[in-house]
């Protein structure tokens, strides 16, 4: 037997004293008080940001058909459109830029498709929740 709080316990009494109280997990917090998934959630979205947009195998696809090649200026806006449909909170943009049309997600930062004005296309755009024109 051991003596706890001036009482004497069998295991078999602590065991059951400390088994029915539920134990509370504690969510990882780091010297700033920030845990763990919100640090990394914040990192991912820096280095998105600054890696600035990627194309998707679709999106370089139609920016090869129909033989669309954006300049470093351009590239430039598209990522400032992405920026702002992100502080809109919008989740699938579409960006206008010139006479161009991209489709972002933008929680990627991956332009799904691209067009031009002159394309065969309708020009009707679906599944978005948002447009940035620039």
């Amino acid at each position: 037997m051991d003596q706890i709080r001036n009482q004497l316990y069998s295991i078999e009494q602590i065991t059951g004293e400390y088994l029915k109280q539920p134990v509370k997990a504690k969510s990882p917090v780091t010297d700033s008080g920030s845990s763990f998934q919100q640090v990394l959630q914040t990192k991912q979205t820096d280095y998105v940001r600054q890696q600035g947009v990627f194309f998707s195998k679709h999106a370089n696809e139609r920016l090869n058909s129909r033989n669309i090649h954006l300049t470093e200026t351009q590239l430039q806006r598209l990522n400032t459109g992405v920026e702002q449909a992100r502080g809109k909170n919008i989740n699938e943009s579409l960006v206008m830029l010139d006479n161009l049309a991209f489709i972002v997600n933008v929680s990627n930062n991956t332009v799904i498709t691209a067009l031009d004005q002159g394309g065969d296309a309708n020009h009707v755009f679906t599944n978005i929740d948002g447009a940035v024109i620039i």
